[in-house]
């Protein structure tokens, strides 16, 4: 009796376990980590951070994402262009600056002096929008090719600031949601938005999601009153 006692609960919650629907994944820009945590969604979600391009290459390459939120619109265009995401979804939720910072404490640093210093951190152009962003900046500043032997590339924005906060760069180049987030750097200058494409975040549902429909809801959410409070919180502008 008791053995079959054990076996039935064992089935019940076996059952239980199976009816439960698993969370939402949402693959997200490093930029906006920390406003994400913040908000109390509505449904459960787990995160994947990181680079945008690195994400839309992890997606490509088949891993489980229900929702991209991406830095710039290449990564997210580079999804569309493969079928990957559903395209009706697709929203700009978020826009940004970029500037230039450096160690809270040291000498003065600017766009234009940039050649006097040692190391310049920026993300990687190739897979990190902040980079591409910083690329294009410096590029449109005359310093790209004079910089080279100076740069320090980072896997994402997050550790561009890392490197600045820890001394180990002079300067860099990141959102200016991420120097809000520390004490330890201050914005030295922020880039000339003639220097550089708008800094766009948008987001798309997953095609291969494996609950649409509530993905489709929580990029809605995204868009809702007590989203924006939290992103605005972190400095970003919430696109109408």
């Amino acid at each position: 009796m008791i053995q079959r006692a054990i076996a039935c609960a064992v089935v019940l919650l076996l059952s239980a376990c199976s009816s439960k629907t698993p969370p939402l994944t949402i693959s997200a820009a490093a930029s906006v980590q920390t406003a994400l945590q913040e908000i109390h969604f509505p449904s459960p979600v787990v995160f994947n951070f990181g680079a945008s391009g690195m994400l839309a290459q992890q997606i490509e390459h088949g891993a489980p994402a229900d929702i991209f939120l991406s830095a710039a619109p290449k990564p997210m265009d580079s999804l569309d262009m493969r079928g990957l995401i559903l395209r009706d979804t697709r929203r700009d939720l978020l826009r940004n600056r970029i500037v230039l910072i450096a160690p809270a404490q040291g000498p003065p640093v600017s766009f234009a002096r940039l050649t006097e210093v040692k190391l310049v951190a920026i993300g990687e152009p190739a897979s990190v929008p902040a980079g591409d962003y910083a690329r294009q900046v410096l590029t449109a500043l005359g310093l790209w090719d004079r910089l080279q032997n100076r740069l320090v590339l980072a896997k994402d924005v997050r550790q561009v600031l890392t490197y600045v906060e820890n001394g180990d760069a002079d300067a860099g180049i990141v959102y200016a949601t991420d120097a809000r987030e520390s004490n330890k750097v201050r914005v030295a200058e922020i880039a000339p938005e003639n220097t550089h494409t708008p800094v766009v975040y948008p987001v798309a549902v997953i095609k291969d999601s494996h609950n649409p429909a509530a993905a489709r809801a929580l990029v809605a959410f995204l868009r809702s009153p007590a989203a924006r409070t939290v992103f605005e919180r972190h400095g970003f502008t919430v696109v109408p």
